[in-house]
């Protein structure tokens, strides 16, 4: 008798076992027929410049990252907006803390520089050395 962990075993074996099963069987009844063009990088026709391994501005993922939240709480205002009604007030009111926070966040990331292309550059600030009056008098 098997108990509930044998079970999970024999189920991810029989799932290997079918996966390996469909990517040989594929590999004999596909047709091979390459040619120049499904061989190269791009099947689009466009001529490959350059390396493949050119280094990309951290801030392409920053401002993709910042639009994925974004976007994802704005889709959560299309159901509060269809049904905020039938919460009175309170549905209102807690919708509009929801928009006030997004804002806010949005804000705060406008301000810290996030959303701009090119960042500016933080020029550190430089300490003058005062003259004393001994160094004044030699």
């Amino acid at each position: 008798m098997l108990t509930e962990f044998g079970k999970i075993f024999v189920f991810m074996l029989l799932a290997i076992f079918f996966v390996i099963i469909a990517v040989v069987a594929a590999k004999f009844i596909r047709p091979s027929r390459p040619t120049k063009e499904k061989l190269l990088t791009y099947e689009c026709g466009e001529d490959v410049v350059g390396s493949p391994w050119v280094k990309f501005n951290i801030r392409f993922y920053v401002v993709a990252l910042i639009f994925l939240i974004f976007d994802v709480e704005v889709v959560l205002l299309i159901p509060w907006a269809l049904v905020y009604k039938e919460f009175g007030m309170g549905g209102f009111l807690i919708g509009a803390i929801f928009l006030l926070l997004l804002g806010l966040g949005m804000a705060y990331e406008w301000r810290k520089g996030d959303l701009e292309w090119v960042k500016p550059k933080v020029i550190p600030p430089v300490i003058k050395k005062e003259l004393t009056p001994e160094k004044v008098e030699a």
